[in-house]
């Protein structure tokens, strides 16, 4: 009867541990562990504070990226909901926080539910005016 009780002890907390470390995973900080290569980190924007820049950056945005992002970019677009993967609200300090080539990298280069756009906007100077308008996207 021991060995029993033991046994159940055990699956019990073996079940603990395993739910535990499942929740644990779901939380933003693992999902948005995004590492991005160093020669995109260190990405210097060449377009940086050009306010025409920015404005075109704005009628790219909503072509490309408002119907996830949402209009002020808050991760509530048309079809955020229809997603598994949870938007990010670009006006948050921690993406405000990133570097350029951060932002550029992740949202140009993509990964799992946020598609590749590098044949959708082939101009990199296209891709400067999104990250540029982005960068206006501040609470």
């Amino acid at each position: 009867m021991k060995s029993l009780k033991k046994v159940e002890y055990l699956f019990m907390s073996f079940l603990f541990v395993a739910g535990s470390f499942f929740l644990l995973s779901m939380t933003t900080d693992i999902q948005d562990d995004w590492p991005v290569p160093a020669e995109y980190k260190d990405m210097k924007n060449p377009l940086a504070g050009q306010d025409d820049a920015t404005n075109i950056g704005k009628t790219l945005y909503k072509e490309h990226c408002e119907s996830c992002h949402g209009k002020e970019g808050y991760g509530d677009g048309s079809k955020a909901g229809d997603l598994d993967t949870e938007m990010r609200d670009f006006s948050d300090a921690e993406v405000q926080g990133q570097t350029d080539g951060d932002v550029y990298y992740k949202s140009f280069i993509g990964r799992d539910e946020m598609p590749n756009y590098e044949k959708k906007i082939p101009s990199v100077d296209e891709r400067w005016r999104i990250v540029n308008y982005i960068r206006t996207l501040v609470e």
